[in-house]
């Protein structure tokens, strides 16, 4: 699969369009269904057209779903009575999402009420009062789901390689990242916190076991270029020092970063962002003192 060209100027306004619906879609989940560890219950699904909830549960018996489908550019509602809802993403403004948002979830009698403020994002606007005008592109749209299904099968591979506990490989609407998070297995030191926006408590429960968290960042509300990331909680001794096989330590975000026009513009983007992923695992496994004979398998698969 070819990667598309990722381009903060021309994608930063979808984006920040998509970061914050992501984060309206997840904070239904915060409110409405049981906490999973480490927050995984609330963590968006990657699919062939865009990223969805996982299923949440109504009062009256039914199931419902809500997706960010970038094919047909709009917010899906799907129930388990078959019935559906289409919010365009082209509405204006986070304002006008928002309460378009709250009006489908009532009108199919589906719980409305979630947290009216952003995560993640210093001096964040609650949705509700974000009028600023925003223009939504489906090109840019397009370009971000196609980027997240062509690096996918790496994530995917990378996923499989690990028997301990990890994560799925999904998306993170606070920060608006792809991840996937391997465990040691021993606990680890209370988190500083100091998230904006986020409870320390959330964070300090999330990061509660040793991690090392790979994921791909693409900025969102943030405009900036697009990198694929590398780091561990608590971070072992020597582990910045640590040579990798691609990318490098970033100084600024305190994990290693490989940019994602690098990896686009390899002969072999899959193999680069591959070996980008297991050496800075290795890193950290190593440098902390994992059992990894324990917690790897290779073949990935019987």
């Amino acid at each position: 699969m070819s990667w598309p060209v990722l381009d903060p100027e021309k994608d930063h306004e979808t984006l920040t369009i998509l970061h914050l619906t992501a984060q309206m879609l997840g904070k239904i989940r915060v409110r409405h269904a049981p906490w999973t560890n480490h927050g995984w219950h609330v963590a968006l699904q990657p699919n062939a057209r865009g990223l969805a909830t996982l299923p949440t549960a109504a009062s009256d018996g039914r199931t419902f779903t809500l997706a960010l489908d970038l094919c047909r550019n709009a917010i899906v509602l799907t129930t388990s009575a078959a019935e559906r809802g289409v919010l365009p993403l082209d509405a204006g403004s986070i304002s006008a999402l928002h309460s378009g948002l709250v009006e489908m979830l009532q009108k199919y009698r589906l719980p409305s009420d979630f947290n009216g403020k952003p995560n993640e994002i210093a001096d964040a606007v609650p949705f509700a009062e974000d009028v600023q005008p925003r223009a939504y592109s489906p090109e840019s749209a397009a370009t971000f789901r196609e980027a997240l299904a062509a690096m996918l099968p790496a994530f995917e591979r990378y996923r499989a390689s690990f028997i301990g506990k990890s994560s799925p490989v999904h998306f993170w609407w606070g920060s608006f990242d792809l991840a996937v998070t391997r465990f040691s297995g021993r606990i680890a030191p209370p988190h500083p916190g100091g998230v904006p926006g986020l409870p320390d408590s959330v964070a300090r429960e999330a990061y509660s076991q040793e991690v090392s968290s790979a994921g791909f960042w693409a900025g969102g509300a943030t405009k900036a270029d697009a990198f694929f990331y590398n780091y561990a909680y608590p971070e072992p001794a020597g582990f910045r020092d640590r040579p990798i096989a691609a990318g490098g330590w970033n100084s600024d975000w305190q994990e290693f970063t490989l940019p994602y026009d690098e990896v686009r513009a390899a002969p072999d983007p899959d193999a680069l962002l591959t070996s980008f992923l297991h050496s800075t695992y290795e890193a950290a496994a190593d440098l902390a003192d994992w059992d990894r004979a324990t917690l790897e398998r290779e073949p990935v698969a019987p």
